[in-house]
Order: structure tokens, then C-alpha cells, then sequence
């Protein structure tokens, strides 16, 4: 497949304050994470942060909070695996819609993992996820640079925009999610949108030789899963 070239002239820094777009992102990074009993028990903090956030990302995040306090853990564990382990078009590793299973891909991470080390967070080789994992980029951004994490979600906008549609087309629970972080997000531009509908038109980048992406493991600073985040309220300094 040709390389598409995606947009690069939006707004070069975000809109909201900074004390918004953390709370947005770490919110957003935690409810996209796999719901582990831990990460559960921090559904009520995250609900009181989101009830401070502007309404048009708080509301959504609440959506999916009111959602999940109906379902039972174990259900709810598996409808995350039914939505984003087994379907390949809601990836939250975003080098995925761009680069498919290619040898680019592994170029890609390297992107990535570099970017984190500019920005003072080396990545170790080992188990973890990879550093293109959409949680464990809001959640740098949210914590240790802001700046780094818009340039990469810009230069996956698209990206971003292919895992909505796919959560919209499977009417999924965790839509409004994504609802929220768009908010958060330049619209996309012209270019992006010919971008976007020709990767809708053939789906992701393909090669008959896979490349092995485990090298690519995550710091463990940068990996949610293993300790939970202190989500606090107004640490955050929303009002």
C-alpha cells in the first residue's frame, strides 16, 4: 500500500488548561485499561473528577461509568477482551491502523519509544504493553510530557479516529470513552480525512512476513496494570 501522508498543520498545542487535560487523559488512560478489580475500585474517584471536567467530556465519561457500575466485574472483564483482544479493528495500539502487521510497524515503535526517551522515560525491553498502547500514552502525557504525547496523538489522529468508528459500528460500551478524548483532540483535516477513508476502504497496511514486536516492552512506571494509579480529586485543580 502507498504511504499516506496524514496532517500535520492542526493546532499545535491543545486547547484546555492543563490541569483539564490531565484529568481528561488519566481518566480516559484508566477507563480504556483492562478492568482489573483494582482499576475498578477507582471508578468512584474517577467519577468525581469527571463531574468536574467541562461537560462535554465529564458527561461521557460518566456514561460509561453509570454502564459499568451496572455489570459485574467478570462481564464486563469480558467485554473489554470481546471488544479490543479480539477485534483487530478496535486496536488501542494506534501504530496498528497506520502500519498494519509490517516491518514499518516496527519502525513506528521505535518512534514511539524514542519519543519517550527524549522526554526522560526509558522504555526496557520485556513484558509489558508496547509503547503505542493508547493507555499508556494519555497517561504520559498526563504525567510526564504533555507536549510529546499531542505530537504523537496528532500523528495518529487518524488512528484515533478509525478506533471510534470501529466502537460506533459494534455500538460499544466503551464509545463514550473515546467521545471524551476526541474533545480533547484537534479535528481532523482534510488530508486526514482522505487518509482515513482510504485505510476505510482497504483496512490496514499488510505484508506476508509479521514482525515480532516484543522487544518493545514498557517501563513499568508507564504500565498501569501491575500498580494502580492514586487517582485524587482536587489534585487536579478542576472546578
Amino acid at each position: 500500500m502507498k504511504s499516506l501522508r496524514w496532517s500535520r498543520h492542526r493546532r499545535t498545542a491543545a486547547d484546555l488548561p492543563d490541569d483539564v487535560l490531565t484529568a481528561a487523559w488519566q481518566s480516559v488512560s484508566l477507563l480504556l485499561e483492562y478492568p482489573y478489580a483494582e482499576t475498578a475500585q477507582q471508578f468512584p474517584a474517577i467519577r468525581d473528577v469527571a463531574a468536574q471536567l467541562p461537560s462535554d467530556i465529564g458527561d461521557p465519561l460518566m456514561t460509561f461509568l453509570d454502564y459499568a457500575a451496572t455489570v459485574p466485574l467478570p462481564d464486563l472483564q469480558a467485554d473489554y477482551v470481546d471488544t479490543f483482544d479480539v477485534t483487530r479493528k478496535c486496536s488501542l495500539h494506534l501504530t496498528y491502523f497506520s502500519s498494519g502487521d509490517t516491518r514499518r510497524r516496527g519502525v513506528a515503535l521505535v518512534e514511539f519509544k524514542q519519543a519517550y526517551r527524549r522526554a526522560g522515560v526509558e522504555l526496557a525491553d520485556g513484558n509489558g504493553e508496547l509503547p503505542d498502547f493508547l493507555p499508556v500514552l494519555l497517561e504520559f502525557g498526563a504525567f510526564t510530557s504533555r507536549d510529546t504525547a499531542w505530537k504523537l496523538l496528532n500523528d495518529h489522529r487518524v488512528g484515533v479516529e478509525l478506533l471510534h468508528r470501529a466502537l460506533a459500528r459494534r455500538e460499544s460500551r466503551w464509545l463514550p470513552v473515546l467521545d471524551a478524548l476526541r474533545v480533547t483532540l484537534p479535528s481532523l483535516g482534510e488530508d486526514d480525512e482522505v487518509a482515513l477513508a482510504a485505510l476505510i476502504a482497504a483496512g490496514p497496511p499488510s505484508e506476508d512476513v509479521g514482525i515480532d514486536t516484543s522487544p518493545y516492552g514498557v517501563d513499568p512506571r508507564l504500565n498501569p496494570r501491575p500498580v494502580p494509579i492514586e487517582f485524587g480529586r482536587p489534585s487536579t485543580g478542576v472546578s
